[in-house]
């Protein structure tokens, strides 16, 4: 009884790890390719002039900057707005913000360096360089594209 009970337990627990698997159907590849859609679509409606990057993000700068340039491993101060593309808020900074740009979303790791100390930035992100299949709360769904308005006030 003590061997089937040994054997029969972990089964069941496995099965039902196994079975609670929710089945997400996420292929990165259509996912880049209806955000990026959506992006052509959201630039021409609202007339911004944009350039793709080649890793998939759209940038416009709307103020070069004058200062430091900044790299991907930079510590970088800035201010920021961020939106979905419905035009809703889901955050904005109420002061400087600093961090490594190695601790950020990846588009904003490859878009802030685009400009220079005392430049603004718009970022508008495919999903794959932002949150991807993942939500990270209540404000952003998974598979958002998202538009960022960043000024990169200082750089270390």
């Amino acid at each position: 009884m003590k061997i089937v009970a040994r054997f029969l337990l972990p089964m069941v627990v496995l099965i039902t790890a196994l079975g609670s698997c929710s089945k997400d159907n996420y292929n990165a590849e259509e996912q880049a390719k209806k955000d990026d859609a959506l992006i052509v679509d959201f630039i021409a409606k609202n007339n911004i002039q944009a350039t793709k990057h080649s890793s998939g993000l759209y940038y416009q700068i709307i103020n070069q900057g004058t200062g430091a340039s900044v790299t991907a491993a930079s510590t970088v101060g800035v201010n920021y707005e961020g939106k979905l593309l419905n035009g809703t808020q889901f955050d904005k900074s109420t002061q400087t913000v600093t961090f490594p740009l190695t601790g950020v979303i990846q588009g904003w790791t490859i878009g802030v360096p685009l400009i220079k100390v005392g430049g603004r930035i718009r970022l508008i992100l495919p999903s794959t360089l932002a949150y991807g299949n993942q939500s990270p709360g209540p404000g952003i769904p998974k598979n958002s594209v998202l538009d960022f308005t960043i000024d990169l006030l200082h750089a270390q």
